[in-house]
């Protein structure tokens, strides 16, 4: 009964659950690095990102009392805040680590010999003695401040526009533009000229090139990356754009012309045919007939090519970064602010986020070419 026309099989369920959780094993770290990129580094540091929209209630950082002294109705007066947030509200407060809450905001302690302090609900303190405080050590101050939610763009405006306050991952987000591009436009146009041919037309040694082909998809990336190193510094290219955009091109052709290739042999013939009786050139039935249909295909590759150029550090670390970091990308950048800098954790987060929507919108821009193509595919 299982195969009756119309009832969906046992495993349909099993798929859909799948899928399911595998959706959401990529959706909650996205969701949480997209709420994390608008939050302060001190939110981030100090709760989840799930906790984003409620009120935060942590204790502060003990401080000791200090600032000008001021003589005021024959009392001497230091007056200072706690705190430079605006928007956070003093819930308690203590003058000692063993009681750090003994006190609420606008309470009067008295520290012993006429010295009196009170701390209000905004951070604002003053320590009010009958003689001078000069040269004695004044009291410290434990307070457990409430933040409310607060968003901000700074950490976009720092990442895209303030280089000099991310220590270059500005310049390394233009970088891996700069990378990701070229290197995602060569390969494809390189590879619908060759895949037409190799699909469409007839020369010699046509068989042993698709073989050949066929075979680079299997030579591990690794094993050609000292020896390619080694002739792009022969010939001048070596740790720059042009050498890091061949050398993607090199490693993802191909997949793209056994890709493309496939994908126009499996075009009408007929309507080939019935171009080339009506006097069509290779290169007419190439621009106007082939590429047309062939969009699909192109957008897969296209997204395929993105994401591996985008995430890559292998290539970029071997053929582009130099010592000045003139050419870093960010996969690099991250690296060294999760290494070296791991108290950013405001940039950390929008970079890794960013790193992410980025190849997702190249996603959802091409899919319902890719979407196209799966169904076309599923036809046939």
């Amino acid at each position: 009964m299982d195969n009756v026309v119309g009832q969906k099989s046992g495993l349909t369920w099993a798929v859909h659950i799948s899928m399911a959780v595998l959706v959401a094993l990529w959706l909650f770290p996205t969701l949480g690095l997209f709420v994390s990129s608008f939050r302060t580094a001190d939110q981030i540091a100090t709760s989840g990102w799930w906790s984003a929209l409620s009120t935060q209630e942590r204790q502060a950082p003990a401080i000791r009392v200090g600032g000008a002294e001021v003589e005021v109705d024959g009392r001497f007066v230091i007056e200072g805040r706690l705190f430079t947030a605006t928007n956070a509200e003093v819930s308690a407060w203590g003058t000692t680590s063993t009681a750090p809450t003994a006190n609420v905001p606008g309470d009067v302690v008295d520290l012993g010999d006429g010295v009196t302090l009170s701390v209000a609900e905004d951070g604002a303190y003053v320590l009010s003695s009958p003689v001078t405080t000069e040269g004695t050590r004044l009291p410290r101050i434990f307070s457990t401040a409430a933040t409310p939610p607060e968003f901000t763009l700074q950490n976009y405006r720092a990442i895209l526009f303030e280089p000099s306050n991310t220590d270059g991952m500005s310049k390394a987000f233009f970088n891996t533009l700069t990378v990701t591009i070229p290197a995602t436009i060569i390969p494809i146009v390189v590879a619908a000229f060759a895949a037409y041919a190799l699909a469409w037309m007839d020369f010699p040694g046509r068989a042993l090139l698709i073989a050949a082909i066929v075979g680079l998809l299997v030579v591990p990336l690794q094993l050609a990356l000292i020896p390619l190193l080694k002739l792009h510094n022969e010939i001048g290219i070596g740790k720059g754009y042009l050498g890091t955009w061949l050398a993607h091109t090199g490693f993802g052709l191909p997949l793209a012309i056994y890709l493309l290739r496939n994908y126009m042999v499996g075009l009408p013939r007929d309507i080939i045919e019935c171009a080339k009786v009506d006097g069509a050139s290779d290169f007419q039935i190439f621009t106007r007939i082939i590429l047309p249909l062939s969009f699909p295909a192109l957008a897969s590759f296209a997204i395929f090519q993105f994401l591996w150029t985008w995430n890559d550090l292998l290539v970029s670390l071997v053929f582009l970064i130099d010592s000045s970091g003139e050419t870093t990308v960010m996969t690099k950048q991250i690296v060294e602010l999760l290494g070296t800098r791991g108290g950013n954790w405001e940039i950390l987060a929008t970079a890794a986020f960013i790193s992410i929507a980025v190849p997702l919108l190249v996603f959802f821009a091409m899919q319902k070419y890719l979407v196209r193509g799966l169904l076309a595919g599923s036809v046939k």
